[in-house]
């Protein structure tokens, strides 16, 4: 993508800038290092918003939100990071923020520190508020936030050190959100890579998401051919997940590091392929949540991984 001198989709915050104690307690360079620390927010608001295929379809079928599950599950995800290490860290629930759990959305966290996104769903724009609030509270750095376009966490990948990778549905990522976040990107000398994905699978980590360096779970059949021509060039394994599973959110896993995965469990296949390949796969039951179109990597935004920014 083109590069612009002028990082201008971001208002600078004006804090101080964090002293070398804070940035090493923050930063991500890729979506597979040792997770360090994350950011979840409470599902006490969850519903189900006819806002993308799945949570359409779970509505047509009378499926409905229990608080008392999602609370549920929402803890025992909670429990199973704390378990392997990863410092919890939680935003408060907001009245009337039904979609604020899947924190995935909301930010990034960079090698530099985090960047409020723009969600493509107005309803959801406030969720960054609360997220910002959160970060700023903790200590940690932001850059700032996105104010062109439409840009959503789910589409972002952090490839690999040097490497961005955005998926455009002109929905929920359009050019314009995805070029202003590129732009920060590349005058850091990062590459951008963005490619085409299908609206009616919400964002590009239904489909494609890092395992660990060499691995990848994809869908092929819903990736352009450039795109996965790119990825098997750098030596990634594509794991192959089917269409079914892909619905199942069975795709939409996240990567603790060292080999760790946390699944949903509700693609049994994907969690034994990812085994076969050397993977420790811990399932953790998410119903609540698959049905409104988000996963595990969609309720987890990742505030530090690895030994900080590369």
């Amino acid at each position: 993508m083109p590069a612009d001198n002028r990082p201008s989709s971001l208002n600078p915050s004006p804090a101080p800038a964090p002293s070398l104690a804070r940035q090493r307690s923050a930063g991500t360079s890729d979506d597979y290092s040792r997770l360090h620390d994350v950011l979840l927010a409470s599902p006490r608001h969850l519903a189900i918003v006819p806002c993308n295929k799945v949570s359409e379809d779970a509505l047509e079928k009378g499926q409905s939100s229990c608080g008392v599950r999602a609370s549920e599950q929402h803890r025992r995800l909670s429990d199973a990071l704390a378990a392997a290490g990863v410092r919890v860290r939680t935003v408060r629930p907001v009245g009337g923020l039904a979609d604020l759990a899947f924190t995935r959305d909301t930010s990034l966290m960079t090698p530099w520190g985090l960047i409020g996104l723009r969600p493509g769903a107005v309803h959801r724009r406030a969720e960054v508020d609360a997220v910002l609030d959160t970060v700023r509270a903790a200590g940690l750095p932001v850059l700032g936030r996105i104010t062109e376009g439409r840009i959503e966490g789910g589409d972002i990948c952090l490839l690999r050190p040097g490497h961005l990778v955005i998926g455009l549905s002109g929905l929920r990522t359009d050019l314009a959100g995805a070029t202003a976040l590129a732009r920060w990107f590349e005058l850091r000398g990062w590459t951008v890579t963005t490619t085409p994905v299908d609206p009616d699978l919400l964002h590009l980590d239904t489909h494609f998401c890092m395992a660990g360096p060499d691995h990848a779970l994809a869908c092929v059949e819903k990736l352009q051919p450039d795109f996965v021509a790119m990825i098997e060039s750098l030596g990634i394994e594509l794991l192959a997940v089917t269409p079914e599973e892909v619905l199942a959110l069975g795709c939409n896993i996240l990567a603790l590091g060292d080999r760790r995965i946390i699944s949903t469990g509700s693609a049994p296949r994907v969690d034994d392929l990812l085994r076969q390949r050397g993977y420790a796969v811990e399932a953790v039951s998410l119903d609540e949540f698959t049905q409104c179109g988000g996963g595990v990597h969609c309720l987890t935004m990742p505030l530090h991984r690895g030994s900080g920014a590369h």
